[in-house]
């Protein structure tokens, strides 16, 4: 009598031995191991410390005690801080839809394919941001100056009085102005590389359909970059929240009009450095990194469920 004997494919293969498997599992550790470090010790490791910090207070008498919450309760009662906090969020208001809505149009602009030179003036736009924070600042300052730079050469050529732009009225608006020429460039790119990923089958549906360049952009193209308009949305809160570079260098230009209270970042700053107020200052960025998180999370929650 002959016995059937399974198909191969149906035999059972050999488990594979637990050396070779732990090795494996080693083996992914051994890829992220060298981020997780990093992050862990550029990251993690100085939130821990400014937490650890943000508990004590140095005292004439004493030296450094442990006062728990004290420092975060006297910072929500800090005046300094909300004027700073206020000061930032109508900076966010005004500044952040203007940047974005012009690199939008320029995103548009460029993907449309009517534009002549299109590469041309991708790089021109571009090019800003690749200037550093700290000359493109001290340019603009230059330029805003009343009585060397060109706002003062203006007024002698023409005989008239433009408004200081580094006056307490206008030095707002001036580091929104300075903020927005650097980083129009790079949020135009995240549109514009966006755009460029669309399907092509949906212009030539909406072409069938004898739809036009409006009704192509709100139909199909600000729909589908609605990713990016939220990651550039988030990335443009968090860097208004972090305003520092501008105000501090334009400080020796406009001394009367930007205080060391100026921004968040700032005002945490003169606490450390200048105040030597390094436990206070340390709840002052944590409280300012929750608010933050808190508000970049809601954006992304809302970008995200508009999507769905």
């Amino acid at each position: 009598m002959t016995t059937l004997q399974p198909p191969a494919a149906a035999k059972r293969r050999p488990d594979r031995p637990p050396a070779k498997r732990d090795r494996r599992s080693w083996t992914g550790w051994g890829f992220i191991g060298p981020f997780v470090a990093v992050f862990a010790l550029v990251f993690l490791a100085p939130i821990v410390y400014s937490i650890y910090l943000s508990l004590f207070r140095d005292q004439l008498i004493g030296g450094t005690t442990f006062v728990g919450l004290d420092n975060y309760t006297q910072a929500l009662k800090d005046e300094q801080f909300w004027d700073s906090l206020a000061r930032v969020s109508l900076f966010l208001a005004v500044q952040v839809p203007i940047m974005l809505g012009i690199a939008l149009l320029i995103a548009l602009a460029l993907d449309s394919g009517r534009l002549y030179g299109k590469d041309f003036f991708r790089i021109v736009i571009f090019l800003p941001y690749a200037v550093p924070a700290v000359v493109a600042t001290l340019m603009w300052g230059f330029m805003y100056g009343t009585k060397y730079g060109l706002v003062g050469d203006i007024n002698s050529a023409f005989d008239i009085t433009l408004p200081d732009p580094l006056s307490s009225d206008l030095v707002l608006a001036s580091i929104g102005n300075i903020v927005t020429w650097e980083f129009i460039g790079y949020n135009m790119l995240i549109f514009y590389s966006a755009l460029r990923v669309i399907p092509s089958s949906l212009y030539e549906a909406a072409e069938i359909d004898g739809a036009g360049q409006f009704r192509v952009i709100s139909a199909i193209k600000l729909p589908a970059i609605r990713g990016a308009l939220v990651i550039a949305t988030i990335f443009s809160i968090i860097g208004s929240f972090q305003l520092f570079n501008e105000p501090a260098i334009l400080r020796p230009l406009a001394r009367n009009a930007i205080t060391t209270d100026f921004t968040p970042n700032f005002y945490t700053y003169s606490l450390s450095f200048n105040g030597q107020q390094h436990n206070y200052s340390a709840a002052v960025a944590i409280i300012m990194g929750l608010i933050t998180m808190v508000i970049a999370y809601v954006v992304q929650l809302r970008g995200m469920r508009k999507g769905a």
